[in-house]
């Protein structure tokens, strides 16, 4: 039922008390559009509204959880976000802090934007077929919620890793490096994602919406401003971008 989020990219399902949101954009790797990403901090808003639903579940379809944001700008037809909500778009901070517990099922390649809606889970439950990436510098962009967010589940040193060298890393590094809490075999994921969902809705859900709190304020600020400069003042951006859909090296 993507009408209920906006865009027919995302499927938003009740299985009880669970809910799923599934990214579901084959034609594009699952690649999110603005409206995508919007959808999903409509699917947090719509179960912690709904008092017939515990917490909520985000998973991909085939081989891909989410590569991130759409670098060609395409859109499905009828998509669209409010008018002049500038970045309030972004589903990261809704995820954080939701009362009802948000889990991530990570089916396969989970990189950039996708990255981060697992980062941002009470729990990332990934597929052992998982891959990863932080690929925004090879398109010109400083991401500031990586910067802001990453060096808390790594350290510094990694984040730097991770982050200026852009690498592909599997499941296992990922679990290793503190980015995911488990992995499992590809074809118990969606049984140990509703397992992990179970386990934490058996914990009281003031006292957790207090430990979340907590650990929260281990990221740092985010540096909204620089961030959005840069996708509209420069160059880089554009040049990464362009050539990411032209196949090519950027200049």
């Amino acid at each position: 039922m993507g009408d209920e989020l906006g865009t027919a990219g995302l499927r938003f399902e009740r299985d009880g008390v669970i809910a799923w949101c599934r990214i579901d954009r084959p034609e594009a790797r699952n690649a999110l559009t603005p409206a995508m990403y919007f959808g999903i901090k409509r699917a947090v808003r719509l179960v912690n509204a709904d008092p017939e639903l515990a917490a909520l579940v985000v998973t991909g379809t085939g081989d891909v959880f989410a590569p991130g944001g759409d670098l060609g700008g395409r859109n499905r037809e009828g998509d669209g976000v409010p008018p002049g909500i500038g970045h309030e778009f972004l589903p990261f901070t809704a995820i954080r802090e939701s009362r009802a517990p948000v889990i991530a099922a990570v089916n396969g390649i989970c990189q950039a934007g996708g990255l981060l809606i697992a980062m941002m889970a009470d729990i990332a439950v990934a597929s052992d077929r998982a891959t990863f990436r932080v690929p925004e510098l090879l398109r010109g962009i400083p991401d500031a919620t990586f910067a802001a967010t990453l060096p808390a589940h790594v350290g510094v040193a990694v984040a730097r890793d991770l982050l200026l060298s852009a690498r592909r890393f599997d499941a296992a590094e990922a679990l290793r490096l503190g980015l995911i809490a488990r992995v499992v075999p590809h074809d118990t994921l969606r049984a140990a994602a509703l397992q992990a969902a179970r386990e934490v809705l058996r914990t009281a859900p003031t006292a957790r919406m207090h430990v979340k709190r907590m650990l929260n304020e281990r990221y740092g600020v985010v540096d909204h401003q620089t961030m959005f400069w840069a996708l509209e003042e420069s160059p880089e951006p554009r040049e990464g971008m362009r050539a990411f859909m032209e196949k090519r090296e950027p200049n």
